[in-house]
């Protein structure tokens, strides 16, 4: 009985350090970066193949200020994308959050100011309350963005990728006709949303987790009458200036480039089409000093009753890039699909639906980065309503536990059928691969 009692306590420590084990090759602190994309792949500074498996981290809604932290510490809902074994965030934030600070002698507003302006006196200086409560290491006057640097700070130390995506101009829920879909839409003034990039990419530098930038997200029609044509030949010269200014200020990040129609397709970039009815002008990524460092971002929200017609579409709107047999691909890029998900209030039918089964089976079969929408469950404030429940969120509304064992084991095993190695085992980049890509210019470049 003593032997099997003795044998029974071994096993369960010999178990916990190999959990143990697992978990830190899991959340290696050194994320190797920076990161650099080639034809299909993104690798690491080892020449390592990285894919990206995370979730979103909302932060771009009124208050401008990352949701959750009333109700828990940036520690524990950065513990929470660890938990299930994300290595990837995707945190978002507003224009406005930056012009406010031009507006204010180059200062940021302090979240209680924040917090007072979007949920009024009472419930805004209650939630700020609450906030300090749940982050003792906050001081009283921490702004916005001191926030957004203690996530950034968070992350790394848990060996987390950060994407920082601009969702929108105006701080406010997102997407719709809403004046923040198009360039020089009613809130999306082009030349602020460049000066915002060049601040925010200058500012990440100081963010030793920040491996990635999306330069908008959900592009689509305007509200305003007075916006330029959606097309790609506008796309491209947004973009590509967008795109330019990052890579000047923080040559180091990844520049994610989001598609048109709610970014659901690149059709016509990737196969190198013409850009526009008017124009044969077509888009070449060679023609770029930040060629290794783009990838192309997409998303998915659909109820297919077929997994092979959903695929041959996702497939067609960008997704055959990383076909490398296919041919006709003309700009070949890495592909994320930065945001998919569903209701999480049925969960059973979610995770066997068509569309959650597919997807995950392709992201293994194809090895496409994807980052769930979302993780976090609840908004400060969302069109108008204070403390609203995010249903699509796999975590509760006071962010505390996961909504149900069968949500977090699709995921976890979603993230494990990703990352296995059977597709890019022995995909490496060398180091003379490394510091070609490096130092890569339009002119005489690799």
């Amino acid at each position: 009985m003593r032997l099997q009692s003795f044998l029974y306590v071994l096993a369960a420590v010999l178990s916990g350090a190999f959990a143990a084990s697992i978990g830190a090759r899991k959340h290696n602190p050194d994320l190797a970066l920076p990161l650099y994309s080639s034809g299909r792949w993104i690798y690491n500074s080892k020449g390592e193949t990285v894919t990206y498996v995370g979730g979103n981290w909302p932060g771009a809604a009124d208050a401008m200020i990352p949701e959750g932290l009333q109700y828990q510490s940036v520690s524990y809902i950065a513990g929470k994308f660890a938990e299930v074994g994300m290595n990837s965030v995707r945190l978002t934030y507003a224009i406005e959050l930056v012009d406010q600070i031009y507006e204010n002698g180059g200062k940021d507003v302090p979240i209680k100011t924040a917090l007072v302006e979007a949920l009024g006196t009472e419930n805004g200086t209650k939630v700020y309350h609450e906030i300090l409560e749940h982050n003792p290491s906050f001081h009283k006057d921490i702004t916005r963005l001191e926030v957004y640097d203690a996530i950034a700070e968070e992350l790394y130390k848990r060996g987390i990728y950060l994407h920082l995506d601009n969702h929108v101009s105006k701080g406010m829920w997102c997407c719709g006709t809403d004046g923040n879909g198009w360039f020089n839409d009613t809130y999306f003034d082009v030349h602020n949303w460049l000066r915002g990039w060049q601040y925010m990419a200058s500012h990440g530098k100081k963010w030793k987790a920040l491996s990635s930038v999306g330069l908008r997200n959900e592009l689509r029609s305007p509200a305003s009458g007075y916006a330029y044509p959606v097309n790609f030949e506008v796309w491209t010269e947004y973009m590509t200036k967008a795109a330019e200014v990052v890579h000047k200020a923080n040559s180091d990040v990844l520049i994610f480039f989001s598609g048109l129609n709610y970014d659901t397709t690149l059709h016509e970039i990737v196969y190198g089409n013409p850009l526009s009815d008017s124009s044969n002008a077509t888009f070449d990524i060679r023609d770029y000093d930040f060629l290794h460092k783009a990838v192309f971002e997409l998303h998915s929200y659909s109820s297919p009753t077929e997994c092979e017609s959903f695929w041959s579409s996702l497939y067609s709107d960008g997704f055959a890039c990383l076909n490398e047999s296919d041919t006709d691909v003309v700009n070949r890029l890495p592909v994320v699909l930065t945001e998919w998900g569903h209701s999480e209030e049925d969960i059973s039918d979610a995770y066997e639906s068509v569309y959650s089964t597919c997807l995950h089976r392709k992201a293994a079969e194809y090895k496409f980065g994807w980052m769930l929408w979302t993780v976090l469950g609840d908004y400060y404030i969302r069109s108008g309503t204070q403390d609203v429940e995010d249903t699509w969120a796999i975590l509760a509304k006071n962010e505390t536990v996961f909504r149900g064992v069968m949500s977090t084991e699709a995921v976890e095993s979603m993230i494990a059928d990703t990352l296995a190695s059977d597709v890019d085992e022995g995909v490496y980049a060398s180091q003379k691969e490394i510091k070609s890509w490096a130092s890569y210019k339009v002119k005489g470049g690799a």
